[in-house]
């Protein structure tokens, strides 16, 4: 973070001091809410969970080298006390982000964000210093905990925003308020929470409403739900896509054996050709994506074109793709599934396993509501229609359906199968595993199927699944 007094930051929350010897003592190093990432010069907020209080940590904290606590309450050490932790934490965000020099880009959208957001980074910071979202910490805690790591030497921040109901993506943007806003897609994340894909495309447009006059709107011309939103910002517009009428656009687009996309970036400035290390066509739309970002801030298309093809994944659990000794491929993808990003990972599957046998391990996307049903019996069938070797179907009512899915589509369905939990599955895979086969592993975070990739990637392929 930038250097700030105690009494500054007090004065910028509203809080009130208690066991500060000195208020001109500044906080020089991060602000956290993990312990564990305590460093010297750190301000420590400390929040009450449903497992733990931060409170409980304050003396240790401070021990380990933190100037302050940021918390509800005294703790018997140095502390800024306030009512509300969170509103503070944004309030400290917003004033740190009027005071850096930096461009803020914002993005969001229902597939996809994490993995543009690191590209995003990736190029941006071929130009200048970049701060951007670790992960998907893109909440009210995460994204100022992001904006306050930015130092007096960032030039680009980069904050992916999540949005689980309306307003949500308001509040982010007024905590951190961009110049160039992003959205990247409207799709079936969440339906069970929004309601429907109407309402998600409220909620994701608001990213653009409170765009300044001279920002950017930078919007999907392939999706006519971010398209619509043209109409909902005074920025200017840059569109990105396949589409004829994109700005920034992909010309003849096509995998390499690997399964890796290659294609033509199109920019107002240029043409330049890009190889991606990332596996699966739907990279393409994120590449494009972060080249508009790009682009509105003056990098040429050989630049851009030459960070995306040096641009590896920098999330975990996100399109990992990992070969053993004996020739098996593991894609480790389980670290969230919706609808979209389920029959892209597909559809990389059949793309990389062409003269192989593949296996495409699935369990539950959640938050779906009155489509669930629907949409994981059409993941089921989607796997036998792209002639995936084996579907193994992981978890209980929801996995059954893409069992059935399978099944009901043709005779391959029949090589489908439905496993009880993560462990089933690895003995299963154990048992029948064979060198040169490539093996998908995906479902919703809460699933936790990332277990059985690691159990499938440990020394010997031997021993048990721990519990989560």
């Amino acid at each position: 973070m930038i250097a700030l007094s105690l009494a500054e930051i007090a004065a910028v929350v509203g809080g009130q001091t208690y066991d500060i010897p000195d208020p001109a003592v500044q906080v020089t190093g991060p602000v956290v809410r993990d312990s564990r990432e305590v460093e010297p010069g750190s301000l420590f907020v400390a929040f009450v969970g449903e497992r733990a209080d931060g409170h409980d940590f304050a003396e240790a904290v401070v021990g380990a080298g933190a100037v302050a606590v940021l918390g509800s309450r005294p703790v018997g050490v140095p502390a800024i006390v306030v009512d509300d932790v969170q509103a503070a934490l944004g309030a400290l965000a917003r004033h740190v982000v009027e005071r850096l020099g930096a461009t803020l880009v914002a993005l969001t959208g229902s597939a996809g964000k994490t993995s543009t957001k690191d590209l995003i980074a990736q190029v941006l910071r071929t130009k200048a210093p970049t701060v951007f979202t670790p992960g998907s910490l893109n909440n009210e805690i995460g994204l100022p905990l992001t904006a306050l790591s930015a130092t007096d030497e960032t030039r680009f921040l980069v904050l992916e925003m999540g949005a689980r109901g309306i307003g949500h993506i308001r509040y982010l943007t007024g905590l951190t308020p961009p110049r160039i806003g992003l959205v990247l897609n409207v799709g079936s994340a969440h339906i069970g929470e929004f309601g429907g894909r109407e309402q998600i495309a409220q909620a994701k447009g608001e990213m653009v409403e409170g765009l300044p006059e001279d920002g950017a709107a930078i919007l999907n011309a392939d999706d006519p739900l971010v398209r619509a939103m043209a109409s909902r910002t005074k920025a200017r517009v840059l569109l990105f896509g396949e589409s004829d009428e994109a700005d920034v656009r992909a010309e003849n687009v096509r995998l390499t054996e690997n399964g890796q996309p290659a294609f033509s970036l199109r920019t107002p400035s240029g043409c330049s050709d890009v190889t991606m290390r990332l596996y699966g066509e739907h990279h393409v739309s994120n590449a494009l994506a972060a080249a508009a970002v790009a682009h509105e801030l003056g990098m040429s298309a050989d630049e851009i074109a030459r960070a995306l093809s040096e641009a590896g994944s920098l999330s975990r659990w996100r399109m990992e793709v990992t070969e053993r000794p004996d020739g098996v491929t593991i894609v480790n993808d389980a670290y969230n599934a919706n609808p979209e990003s389920m029959r892209a990972a597909l559809r990389a599957l059949a793309s990389m396993g062409k003269g192989r046998r593949t296996w495409a391990v699935l369990g539950q996307m959640a938050e779906l509501g009155d489509e669930a049903l629907a949409e994981h019996d059409a993941v089921g069938r989607l796997a036998v229609r792209l002639n995936v070797g084996k579907l193994v179907a992981v978890g209980g009512r929801e996995a059954s359906w893409l069992q059935l899915g399978a099944y009901n589509e043709g005779s391959w369905g029949e090589e489908s199968v439905h496993v009880s939990d993560a462990q089933a599955a690895v003995d299963l895979l154990r048992s029948e595993l064979r060198p040169g086969d490539v093996v998908l592993v995906k479902a919703s975070r809460s699933v936790g199927l990332e277990r059985v990739a690691l159990a499938l990637l440990s020394d010997g392929a031997e021993g048990e699944v721990s519990a989560r």
